[in-house]
């Protein structure tokens, strides 16, 4: 799955009604693509949990020096994208249990919200499954908030490269559902 078409992904609007779309006032960045996907009826979270257990080599070793350098300035380390319980069910996820680098802080059939927060700033991170012409799309939404210069300087490297990692991610997902 190294090659997958990111062509496949596009840049969406955020979903109306959404619960992320409350998360909005006062953000500093936000973006949300989206993708249509095949396969079986997942929830939100089995989604995203497939995106997760799909994440490239590449983001981890971003990921891992992410945490090297942020040590120099005081920030905490996280875990990887990925770094999720293989034995642990989606059913069996609630509000607060991790998953990766995230807590979730909302969760339903057909959404699920992610949290990672600290002193410098407060991402939120939202995967909306709805129906559209082609049966099922995934919509994910990213939201920032920076609460200091710390996280204003963080996110200046970090934001271009996030509009890579997260397409990267959907068009993995699409091959991994077209593979079934």
């Amino acid at each position: 799955m190294a090659g997958a078409d990111v062509s496949t992904v596009r840049a969406s609007g955020i979903p109306q009604n959404s619960e992320i779309s409350r998360h909005l006032a006062g953000a500093h960045l936000c973006d949300a693509f989206a993708v249509s996907i095949s396969g079986r009826s997942r929830s939100a979270l089995e989604i995203y949990l497939a995106i997760a257990a799909q994440t490239p080599t590449w983001i981890d070793w971003l990921m891992t020096v992410r945490n090297r350098a942020g040590a120099l300035f005081g920030l905490k380390p996280l875990r990887l994208l990925g770094d999720i319980d293989s034995g642990k069910t989606p059913s069996s996820y609630r509000v607060g249990d991790r998953v990766g680098i995230f807590s979730i802080l909302y969760l339903s059939e057909d959404e699920v919200v992610l949290l990672e927060a600290d002193k410098h700033l407060e991402a939120k991170v939202s995967l909306v499954r709805r129906a559209d012409a082609n049966g099922t799309s995934a919509v994910m939404t990213t939201v920032i908030r920076v609460h200091n210069l710390l996280g204003r300087a963080y996110m200046l490297p970090v934001w271009p490269v996030h509009k890579l990692m997260v397409p990267a991610q959907l068009a993995r997902l699409v091959l991994a559902s077209h593979a079934r």
